[in-house]
């Protein structure tokens, strides 16, 4: 398989630097990304990297994944407006293993096999390099100018608040990590996000002007939403890997409430289907809507690469649940089907305010389903509120015992998306 070939047809390259797809034509290569580790979970923006390192392994090349240990501590600038907090050792070395088990998961680190991965730690090679033989051995190979031309540094120093020094220096310590690469593990390519193109060229200049060799980059678009919004970013902040911050029914749900023209970008980025199944998917999109196959095989595609089939089933199981049955009766969910059920916040009341009626007002804000009984008038005044699978427009309407289900529970939803389980002890 041709790499680059495969990643152009799916829209995964932006630049490219003349001479990459033949080095990965002409033999096995090595080629590196790297995962920054500000958090111990890492989430979907980091999907398309990971993709990539799959897509290495694939077409027979050595995929390589760096985690910036000692860059973490220093911060990239690139797309930010101010200076980012250093973490402390502790919690980077939280954050390092952390995207180590998860990048474990998805490329193959077995010894026996030719191209078997390799995972990297700059902390391993920095900490042994002091402030003045990094100067004399690595700063003297790359101007000032050449440094200021970049557009994250540009961008920066002609913004507000400036750069710092530290985050200046960002780009040649991940150049120098480049180099490392080349001389130690005879590392060819480098490739991630467009943003960082500037830091990746820099890498492959310091190769040239230090030892003279010769080195490649390629990036991939950053990923974007059709209606401009924040990819990766829903009401709950970012969309994580991780089960324990994202469960795999909302994880699941996120790419299922993928918009039209965004799935129709994404299930060629995100999923290893062949161009054929995607041109079928698409054509079967386009002669009903509605029934939205590109939105469905994206989020299984997805959710078992990340989770597996087991929680991919399992969310399926919890929408139908909760939106494919929305007419059924809401009697015929067992207790088991309301305690379990992901995607569902959980609330419990004391009993004795039922016994004499509650107001809907009051229960909606006691509750914390609404910030404020002013709140709550407005939300059950516009209609976006259930109880029961019943809509409640009614201001004076009063919540008593007879409705709940089980003797127990109140089953609650707030809009399109928010469901609450009220139980009452």
């Amino acid at each position: 398989m041709n790499l680059i070939e495969e990643l152009r047809w799916r829209g995964m390259i932006a630049d490219i630097m003349p001479g990459t797809e033949e080095q990965l034509v002409k033999e096995m290569t090595t080629g590196y990304v790297g995962f920054d580790p500000t958090a111990e979970s890492l989430h979907i923006g980091s999907l398309v990297p990971i993709i990539l390192l799959v897509h290495m392994q694939k077409s027979g090349h050595k995929p390589m994944a760096l985690i910036g240990g000692a860059t973490g501590m220093i911060g990239d600038p690139t797309g930010k407006s101010d200076e980012r907090n250093l973490l402390s050792e502790e919690t980077l070395q939280k954050n390092i293993e952390g995207i180590q088990s998860q990048l474990k998961q998805f490329i193959s680190f077995d010894d026996e096999k030719p191209n078997a991965a390799i995972l990297v730690n700059n902390y391993d090679w920095f900490k042994n390099i002091s402030f003045i033989d990094f100067l004399r051995d690595t700063g003297k190979h790359i101007t000032i100018n050449y440094m200021m031309a970049k557009d994250s540094v540009k961008k920066r120093i002609e913004g507000e608040n400036g750069i710092s020094y530290t985050e200046f220096a960002y780009q040649l310590m991940q150049g120098y990590d480049f180099y490392w690469l080349y001389k130690n593990k005879n590392c060819k390519l480098q490739f991630g996000g467009s943003d960082q193109w500037g830091n990746m060229t820099t890498g492959s200049e310091l190769i040239r002007r230090m030892c003279g060799g010769e080195a490649f980059v390629f990036t991939c678009p950053l990923i974007t939403k059709a209606d401009g919004g924040k990819f990766g970013k829903t009401e709950g902040g970012n969309v994580w890997l991780s089960a324990d911050k994202t469960t795999p029914y909302q994880f699941y749900q996120f790419w299922l409430n993928t918009s039209d023209a965004d799935a129709e970008k994404w299930i060629k980025i995100f999923t290893f289907l062949t161009k054929e199944e995607i041109n079928s998917l698409i054509i079967q999109h386009q002669q009903n809507a509605s029934d939205r196959v590109l939105q469905k095989t994206l989020a299984k595609e997805v959710t078992i690469f990340v989770h597996g089939e087991n929680e991919y089933e399992k969310a399926v199981e919890t929408t139908q649940k909760l939106f494919a049955n929305a007419n059924a009766p809401i009697e015929s969910l067992s207790v088991d089907d309301l305690e379990n059920m992901e995607g569902v916040q959980k609330i419990k009341l004391d009993l004795h305010n039922l016994k004499q009626g509650m107001d809907i007002i009051s229960f909606l804000a006691d509750s914390s389903i609404l910030a404020s009984k002013g709140e709550a008038r407005k939300m059950l005044q516009n209609g976006g509120i259930s109880i029961n699978r019943q809509k409640i427009s009614d201001v004076q309407f009063i919540v008593q015992n007879s409705l709940l289900l089980h003797q127990k529970y109140l089953f609650v939803q707030k809009g399109k998306k928010n469901y609450y389980l009220v139980s009452f002890e």
